[in-house]
Order: C-alpha cells, then sequence, then structure tokens
C-alpha cells in the first residue's frame, strides 16, 4: 500500500499479502471540509511483477501508470458517487441511501465531443506561471471565452471536467519547478480514467502513463482534459 499520508511503503502481513499493489489518496482536497466543499478519494491498482510470495520490491511498486490494472475515484459532495475505470471504458455509481449500494449511473463517462467551455487552474499563482502557460491561460480566456471553474481538489474539480468538458491544470511554476501534484497517487490514476473516457493527460512534455516513478511521494506537473484542448495546450508550450 502507498498512502500521501505515509512516508514510507506500508507492508502487508504476508499471510494477507496478495499480488497487487494499490496507491491511495485518500482525503483529497482536505482543506475544503470545513466549508462543505467537495472532497474525494483517489485509489490506483497495479499487479506485483515479482513473485507474491517474496517480500515486496520497488518494481512492484514503481511501475509506470501504463500498466494499471485499474483505477478510479470516489467523490463527497451533494452525492457520493465512484468513478471506475478496469481498462474497458469509465462508469459512475452514485451511492443510494435507500438501499446502501451504489447504482450505476453514468455508464460509458466520456470526453469525447466535449472540446473547450471551461478551463480549470488556480490563477492564484499567475505571477508564477511561465510564458507558455500565461499565454495558453489568456488564449482560452480571451480570445477562447472559456469559463474558469476552480475548486482546489483535483477530485472535484477533473469530475467536472469529464462531465462538461475542458481542460484542468496543475503545471509547473517557479515555486514548483516540479510540479505540485504526486504522481503515483494523484496523477497516474486521474490520467488513467481521462484516457479511459477519450481524453489525454500529460506533464508537459509527454504522456502522464509514461513517465516511470523513481520516489513514491514524486510530483509532476499535469495537464489534463480533451484531447483537442490538451494538444492546444502543447501548441502553446511548442512555440
Amino acid at each position: 500500500l502507498i498512502s500521501e499520508e505515509d512516508d514510507n511503503v506500508t507492508i502487508v502481513d504476508e499471510s494477507r499479502r496478495g499480488k497487487y499493489i494499490v496507491s491511495f489518496d485518500p482525503l483529497d482536497g482536505s482543506s475544503n471540509i470545513d466549508c462543505l466543499g467537495s472532497i474525494g478519494t483517489i485509489f490506483a491498482i497495479w499487479r506485483r511483477v515479482s513473485d507474491p510470495k517474496e517480500a515486496v520490491k520497488p518494481e512492484d511498486y514503481l511501475q509506470p501508470g501504463r500498466r494499471l490494472v485499474g483505477a478510479g475515484y470516489a467523490i463527497y459532495g451533494s452525492a457520493t458517487m465512484l468513478v471506475l475505470s478496469l481498462g474497458a471504458g469509465v462508469q459512475g455509481f452514485t451511492l443510494d441511501p435507500a438501499i446502501g449500494e451504489f447504482v450505476l449511473t453514468h455508464p460509458h463517462m466520456t470526453l469525447l465531443g466535449k472540446k473547450g467551455g471551461y478551463y480549470s487552474i488556480n490563477e492564484g499563482y499567475t505571477y508564477l506561471w511561465d510564458e507558455q502557460v500565461t499565454n495558453y491561460v489568456n488564449h482560452v480566456k480571451f480570445e477562447k471565452k472559456y469559463n474558469a471553474r476552480y475548486i482546489g481538489s483535483m477530485v472535484a474539480d477533473l469530475h467536472r471536467t469529464i462531465c462538461y468538458g475542458g481542460i484542468f491544470l496543475y503545471p509547473a511554476n517557479k515555486k514548483s519547478p516540479k510540479g505540485k501534484l504526486r504522481l503515483l497517487y494523484e496523477c497516474i490514476p486521474m490520467s488513467y480514467i481521462v484516457e479511459q473516457a477519450g481524453g489525454k493527460a500529460i506533464n508537459g512534455d509527454i504522456d502522464i502513463l509514461d513517465v516511470q516513478p523513481t520516489d513514491i511521494h514524486q510530483r509532476t506537473p499535469i495537464i489534463m482534459g480533451t484531447k483537442e484542448d490538451v494538444e492546444s495546450f502543447m501548441s502553446f508550450k511548442k512555440k
């Protein structure tokens, strides 16, 4: 187990040890709790590459996102919803309190055909952005007339992006040149969901799912959303 809340990998007792590695952010957007904003949980699942009967090795938990067998998130807001992909699209399940079960309410969630409309980025960091990010945001804000939406919870911001389209950005900046969000338990699982929904997720140069992790708490920049919007951002990065 790999958690944002633990400095080291949690090794499961040998008698309960299985063949999977799970990384998770137990409470994403916790700064929104006191104001009743939407928060969530993010998780990713890999299959071990070493013998499950042996001790866990770094190559088991430092795998790129391309090797995921599944990922998802739960969002806690006006309703409780579980969004899940096992490699064959994205399905959304909403908790029905009357029966205590998650019911399939959003089958085949997709970003296809949802280009534009919204951009999501913390504009409080405008003074720290590089020229390319500044130019892109000015482009979608003033030329394309996108609407700004930003909650401050990755789960909530990305869930809205999947539902309504557009782009989510948490780029590197002068204060955080390596990015701020965590690769293994935030960016990889959410990028997996985005790609399974027909979108695209990059670190500014390559697909997030192609990044080789080197540390369990590694940070990364991330830009994700519809393919068209992310490719538009990439065109600004190349200028």
